[in-house]
């Protein structure tokens, strides 16, 4: 069967809440569009956990701040729909600005703590549109499960504290971060990259890589000196600009001095005009 697009939240959830009744489970993947194999990873691990699987594509402007790339981030609906078609995929949830967000004045929800760091520290405002869009989301799809990758760390544990803080009742699952085969993240905004940038990329995978080498021989242990080492890699592209790198604790995401235990390593750099994240977990 051909998947089945929906541009509106009331046909949206009238179709989902028959779904319910059938007793029929349902998976939620929240994606931006311009898929790649990152997200149809998450598709496939919902296809294989549920009944239903959804696929929401928006591009959301409340997560975009003054002078960001809302405007030039990459909108590619007809492949993404064939993807979805070849993915199996049930419904695709694709709704107008104007259908998410009516009126000019705009009910928010906001989560502190976590999103004042990594991203959040440059990038103001982006969780609480993160979080708005979201529960939205989770409001209109009635997900059962929802699915997310884990390059947007920060991102995973906001939406996380923010369901159980509103007693969403849902699962969340993180899905591991899908690489090319140089070890850069496939991101959305990989498309944004000139072929020269898309190989000066490759230094934040190194710069990760190089984290783990230190912490796992345990070489060295003080946060301050790897971070200093990470840069030191990408510095060495001369199109590389850090915003951060931070390693901390994974659950509260608070800086650490020494590495001990396990760790999150996070970085987020400008690759001429486009903003990458990555990270990993090291222990």
């Amino acid at each position: 069967m051909p998947v089945k697009i929906i541009t509106k939240i009331s046909l949206c959830q009238k179709h989902v809440d028959s779904l319910r009744k059938q007793g029929r489970t349902i998976g939620l993947v929240p994606t931006m569009g311009a898929l790649h194999e990152g997200h149809l990873s998450l598709v496939k691990k919902a296809r294989g956990e549920n009944d239903t699987v959804v696929v929401s594509i928006f591009v959301n402007p409340a997560q975009f701040g003054p002078g960001e790339d809302y405007k030039k981030y990459p909108r590619a609906f007809a492949g993404d729909k064939k993807l979805c078609e070849k993915e199996k995929v049930d419904i695709v949830f694709c709704p107008a600005a104007g259908e998410m967000y009516p009126g000019k004045d705009l009910t928010a929800v906001n989560v502190e703590g976590l999103t004042d760091k990594l991203c959040g520290r440059s990038r103001t405002g982006h969780f609480k549109g993160v979080c708005t869009v979201v529960s939205k989301l989770f409001n209109i799809v009635k997900p059962h499960t929802a699915y997310f990758g884990q390059k947007d760390y920060q991102q995973f544990l906001v939406i996380r504290k923010m369901a159980r803080d509103m007693n969403f009742h849902l699962k969340l699952r993180m899905c591991p971060t899908v690489r090319e085969g140089d070890g850069l993240a496939l991101s959305s905004r990989n498309r944004c990259l000139s072929p020269k940038e898309r190989t000066e990329a490759r230094c934040l995978h190194r710069a990760l890589e190089s984290a783990r080498y230190l912490i796992k021989t345990k070489r060295v242990s003080g946060a301050g000196l790897i971070i200093s080492r990470m840069k030191a890699i990408i510095n060495e592209q001369p199109g590389a600009r850090v915003d951060y790198i931070n390693i901390c604790d994974p659950e509260t995401l608070e800086d650490v001095k020494s590495v001990k235990g396990k760790v999150l390593v996070g970085l987020a750099v400008f690759v001429g005009k486009t903003r990458l994240i990555d990270n990993v977990v090291i222990s």
